[in-house]
């Protein structure tokens, strides 16, 4: 996880600062020194939590609300709680083979999957789920088919690994018939099934620059359908779900900051660019409040981790909720989620 420079503090206050905000994000409500004394385990009078509180306010760690004599915990103060006073541990076997049975044994598609994952994480957490989409160019190519179409325009079928389907329309100079087409789609799937876009992009360039390659012999006039085949395409997507959930939480009970986070979710630009950096990462980032740089996440926490196939990092699962959550329950799920989606992938890439 992200982590800054937290504060030393002695054991007294380590240990107050750890109880105030366990009650906090328990209840919701500002904590008083008399509470504070009752349930901190130490034989302190008020007047003395009074002061350690006075210290910590001045640090940064907690704030007192106007309206209250009690006091709150600070996006700083949740940050130090979670880096350094409370011991994450992972989901036991019963409750990741819970999540394990939430998820489709046979998706369709990685969009199918990754649409579960987006469920499951919004249902078990009651937040927000979101999971980034990978590129269909970060999957093997399978299998690639032409289809004729009028005014020289040609469908493009790509199948790859992940049993996703592109189809793309290109626009051709000329004409081609069924049997270029064909004799196309042919070498094509012969010479560069198995491999990634990228790669087969890369290659089919440095072929055409090859006077007589094998290429421009065989395909002749159907070169331009095959480099128009392989052209990049779409836009960065995620998948969200349980929008909804941010109705009930007593901290956006503001309709106008409801709707702006719901406009965001909708755009989804501001977001993506954010998991994509959390995707950059192994293991667990969070962001708390300020932290992730975006005002239109002040006042919530994004818990987020990698997933990937064979090895290399396709995108990031993660949880959009308010910053006063269950840390210690929600940072493990996603971990865990992040782990089985990655084992789901590999398992359909590996049946093909």
């Amino acid at each position: 996880m992200s982590r800054s420079q937290s504060p030393e503090l002695d054991p007294r206050a380590r240990q107050l600062l750890r109880t105030l905000i366990a009650q906090y994000l328990s209840e919701g409500e500002p904590i008083g020194s008399r509470t504070l004394a009752r349930s901190s385990g130490l034989d302190v009078s008020p007047a003395t939590i009074r002061n350690i509180m006075s210290d910590l306010e001045e640090i940064g760690l907690v704030a007192a609300p106007h309206t209250s004599a009690g006091r709150v915990p600070t996006a700083r103060g949740l940050r130090m709680f979670v880096d350094s006073l409370i011991q994450l541990q992972p989901l036991d076997e019963a409750e990741l083979r819970k999540l394990e049975r939430e998820l489709p044994e046979s998706p369709a598609d990685t969009r199918d999957l990754l649409g579960n994952v987006s469920s499951l994480l919004s249902a078990v957490t009651h937040f927000v789920g979101v999971v980034t989409v990978p590129r269909n160019a970060d999957f093997a190519l399978r299998h690639v088919e032409f289809m004729g179409l009028p005014d020289n325009k040609v469908l493009v079928i790509l199948v790859f690994s992940d049993n996703q389907v592109q189809n793309r329309i290109i626009q051709l100079r000329q004409a081609l018939t069924a049997r270029q087409l064909e004799q196309a789609s042919n070498y094509l799937n012969h010479r560069y099934a198995g491999q990634q876009i990228d790669q087969i992009r890369q290659q089919l360039a440095r072929e055409l620059r090859e006077t007589g390659s094998e290429l421009n012999r065989m395909l002749k006039q159907a070169v331009e359908v095959a480099t128009g085949a392989f052209a990049p395409s779409g836009e960065p997507d995620m998948v969200v779900s349980g929008q909804t959930n941010l109705m009930g939480v007593e901290e956006f009970a503001d309709m106008a900051r409801l709707r702006e986070l719901f406009e965001a979710f909708q755009r989804k630009r501001d977001l993506l660019a954010l998991l994509e950096r959390c995707a950059e990462a192994p293991g667990v980032r969070l962001f708390i409040g300020e932290e992730s740089g975006l005002a239109l996440l002040d006042g919530c926490s994004l818990i987020s981790a990698s997933y990937g196939v064979e090895g290399r990092v396709l995108g990031a699962v993660g949880v959009i909720g308010p910053t006063r959550m269950a840390y210690q329950r929600v940072i493990p799920v996603v971990q865990a989620t992040a782990g089985l989606l990655s084992n789901a992938l590999n398992r359909v890439v590996q049946a093909q």
